[in-house]
């Protein structure tokens, strides 16, 4: 399948493990530098964090890699406005 001209790859399932393992690590690791630094966000911001972040460490198994052009650039920015786009509407509905 291709995106934008990227081709896409189908990771393995430890591939998307590792990478979601990854995320969450990452998203903590933020949570708490925010909360030691006085930032304390909202639950919503910080499910917001969490997709974006997610998607960040999921992307790269899927062959959309930031630094390789304009195209992957455009795959990552349209990809995260649609999964921010959903998580929005799902707490608004909610």
């Amino acid at each position: 399948m291709k995106l934008f001209g990227i081709q896409l790859r189908k990771p393995s399932f430890n591939e998307v493990t590792a990478a979601t393992i990854m995320g969450v690590g990452v998203w903590l690791a933020g949570m708490g530098a925010a909360a030691a630094l006085g930032q304390h966000l909202s639950k919503v911001d910080a499910g917001a964090a969490l997709v974006v972040i997610l998607w960040g460490c999921l992307s790269v198994r899927f062959g959309v890699h930031v630094g390789q052009g304009r195209a992957h650039l455009l795959a990552n920015v349209c990809v995260t406005a649609a999964l921010l786009g959903i998580y929005q509407g799902a707490c608004l509905a909610f």
